[in-house]
């Protein structure tokens, strides 16, 4: 029995699949199977067991799902104390909406890491609201920016709103499109994918079916395609400012928009967050962590965007 294999159970018995497991681990749905498959010959016990389109635990995994998300976020502290201990830089794993992080979470990485030192190494990376709740609560990520995520209160999470903004839709200045809204053609990225992001409660509010959504790789790229008057796409209005004042998009008037929208800052209790989360969390208050959130930056890097959890041992 490994950390992984624990790893594996305690994310699908949370997200319901082995395929939301496999896409907050960033690894394939073999990898995750295999670890399941592992845990349950060596447990002698199916732990997990198909119901529907989820998945219902056995009494042995019903038992075993608290002791299991006790050891992995153990894991978690061994491995942080022992690169403490070498004088490593402690890791702190941010984990956020996809515009988020093409747009806020370098700039706030950047500035946080310089006034650490160099002794705190912040990684960024993407994850549906689910799977954010559930990798912050096993110490699989340390802090979460996006919606609120403490309605769970079975994961002991601390949720606090650090930032407003708007949603609004845009669109190229000379298009226009006839009928209801819901039946324009919507350019969106990925996180319009997971249902309880802002943008799909927008797209359900309005009526929108599935046929009627172009999926982009991210947020510019939808906007791009809206300046040449391929469809609309919503926004967080002040990460569009640059787009807006030189005119290639303006925002198109449609019923409940604009939506308000509040950032949250998610972590685990005070008592149980790492430093770096906690010293994150303050950072989120200043003025300067202000500034970043109200401008927007030139996106990730590739050479910091990495997965929001390491996983090492997969077979």
């Amino acid at each position: 029995m490994t950390l992984t294999q624990l790893s594996a159970f305690v994310l699908v018995a949370r997200l319901g699949s082995v395929k939301a497991a496999a896409n907050a681990l960033s690894v394939s749905e073999p990898a995750v199977s295999q670890a399941l498959a592992a845990l349950r010959k060596y447990l002698g016990d199916p732990l997990l067991t198909r119901a529907g389109n989820g998945m219902t635990m056995t009494p042995g995994g019903s038992r075993l799902l608290s002791i299991a998300a006790q050891m992995v976020a153990l894991g978690a502290e061994a491995e942080a104390a022992v690169r403490s201990a070498k004088g490593a830089p402690e890791q702190l794993r941010l984990v956020a909406p996809s515009t988020i992080v093409e747009f806020v979470a370098g700039p706030l990485a950047d500035a946080f890491t310089a006034r650490s030192s160099g002794s705190i190494e912040v990684s960024a990376g993407v994850a549906a609201t689910d799977e954010m709740a559930v990798l912050v609560s096993q110490r699989l990520a340390d802090l979460a920016l996006g919606p609120n995520l403490g309605a769970d209160r079975s994961l002991g999470l601390v949720s606090e709103p650090v930032f407003r903004c708007r949603l609004v839709v845009l669109g190229a200045p000379d298009t226009r499109f006839r009928g209801s809204p819901a039946q324009w053609p919507w350019l969106v990225e990925s996180a319009a994918t997971d249902p309880n992001s802002d943008v799909s409660r927008l797209l359900r509010a309005l009526g929108v079916p599935e046929s009627r959504l172009s999926v982009f790789p991210n947020q510019t790229a939808a906007w791009d395609a809206a300046a040449r008057g391929a469809g609309v796409a919503p926004a967080i209005a002040h990460l569009a400012v640059h787009q807006l004042r030189r005119r290639e998009l303006t925002v198109i008037d449609i019923p409940g928009t604009p939506m308000d929208v509040v950032w949250h800052a998610t972590t685990l209790p005070l008592d149980r967050r790492s430093v770096a989360a906690g010293s994150l969390r303050h950072f989120l208050g200043t003025p300067e962590a202000m500034r970043l959130l109200r401008a927007p930056g030139s996106g990730v890097p590739p050479s910091r965007f990495r997965p929001p959890v390491y996983v090492t041992i997969w077979s």
